[in-house]
């Protein structure tokens, strides 16, 4: 990119979920057209943005269409196929390009990134075939597909070596990784923004609590990590990003092991769901930071100004009452101080399925704490 793509030319994003809906949400405010491909009539940032094109990732008319909108775009899910992002990459500007999108949408690609990058991660081995002969300090462990999990999909744990053809069995036999489990202290994850220009910045770090597979809460200012922990994750994040040339969001998911170590999970080559607080906590939000990372504009270090806790809404607090849906009782949560609701316009809540998130904003941690459980009281999600 030679120069800063200015408001008024339209931005395009490849996938029409809550990560597009929020990205054209910011692109909006500083003045920007938007597009969104996506194949669903109904996708949450096709319903906003200026232009929708129904087509599938790979089918070149929709992409063709997209080119001829935008002067540059993104995606909001890794699993958009690299393929589609060569094919836009030829007729206009996209970041991030389709090679650091093809690392992130492989496990075994992802860890041996991290590995050339002096970044420590899991001890692992990748599984092609049953014939495969596995090292038993590696157990127990956990046996991940090595593309398309996510959310805690495509992962079953592992405790013997009797354990694991079964389970790769499974997993339709696919090309998985096998992940030594480590005693964990807790996790986190950094988001930095990288411009073409070379240009790095980051939000503060984010502790997080996962339930079965899927981030349910976030905390920020982390609580539980020390300052020393805390450059330390931010370094090796922005060196993750250096390393691969990187322009655009990046999210990198660390464990803290219980004996104060920190390894490298998984990277996200997009905004993250333990970023959104952002929107309401800070001065610069990640949608915003991922609009400056497309267009060339300058990015500018993130300010937190309030203390933030963000809680996720599945589809679960829809159906607590039955197979019917019930909506959570809003009223009573939005008379709490440092409400900030925000529900993604999917029409049909299912288990699981995130249907939006809770902001909790307060002067300091402790009083966004104490707020923030006394919704997750009202809305029957389990105290952490």
């Amino acid at each position: 990119m030679t120069a800063m793509v200015t408001p008024g030319a339209t931005l395009g994003v490849v996938g029409g979920g809550q990560l597009g809906r929020m990205f054209v949400h910011a692109a909006q405010r500083m003045g920007y057209v938007t597009a969104v491909l996506d194949p669903d009539c109904d996708s949450p940032a096709g319903r906003v943005a200026h232009y929708h094109v129904q087509a599938d990732y790979l089918d070149e008319q929709g992409l063709t269409q997209l080119t001829q909108r935008c002067a540059a775009v993104t995606t909001e899910f890794e699993n958009v196929p690299a393929a589609a992002l060569r094919f836009l990459a030829a007729h206009c500007y996209v970041a991030p390009a389709a090679e650091n999108v093809a690392v992130c949408q492989d496990r075994a690609l992802e860890k041996a990134h991290f590995a050339r990058c002096g970044v420590p991660c899991a001890p692992h081995a990748v599984i092609a075939s049953d014939e495969q002969v596995i090292d038993s300090r590696l157990l127990p462990a956990i046996l991940k597909t090595a593309r398309l999990g996510y959310d805690g999909k495509g992962q079953v744990p592992v405790e013997s070596h009797a354990d694991l053809s079964t389970a790769w069995e499974s997993l339709g036999r696919a090309a998985c990784v096998l992940e030594k489990r480590l005693p964990l202290a807790r996790e986190i994850s950094v988001i930095v923004a990288r411009s073409a220009a070379g240009q790095l910045v980051h939000l503060p770090v984010q502790q997080n609590l996962h339930r079965a597979g899927i981030l349910a809460v976030t905390q920020v200012p982390a609580p539980d990590l020390s300052a020393a922990l805390r450059r330390q994750a931010v370094q090796a994040a922005e060196h993750i990003a250096e390393s691969f040339n990187y322009v655009g969001v990046l999210c990198v998911e660390f464990f803290v092991l219980q004996d104060g170590s920190l390894i490298a999970n998984e990277m996200a080559p997009r905004p993250h769901n333990s970023g959104h607080y952002s929107i309401d906590a800070c001065d610069l939000s990640q949608f915003d930071l991922q609009v400056r990372a497309l267009t060339g504009a300058a990015l500018v270090m993130p300010r937190q100004h309030s203390a933030a806790l963000m809680l996720n809404l599945l589809g679960d607090l829809w159906l607590a009452r039955g197979q019917q849906a019930t909506e959570p009782p809003w009223g009573r949560l939005l008379a709490l101080p440092g409400m900030h609701l925000h529900l993604y316009g999917k029409l049909e809540p299912r288990m699981g399925r995130k249907m939006g998130h809770l902001t909790v904003t307060g002067p300091d941690t402790t009083t966004a704490f104490a707020t923030a459980q006394k919704a997750a009281a009202l809305l029957g999600i389990a105290a952490f």
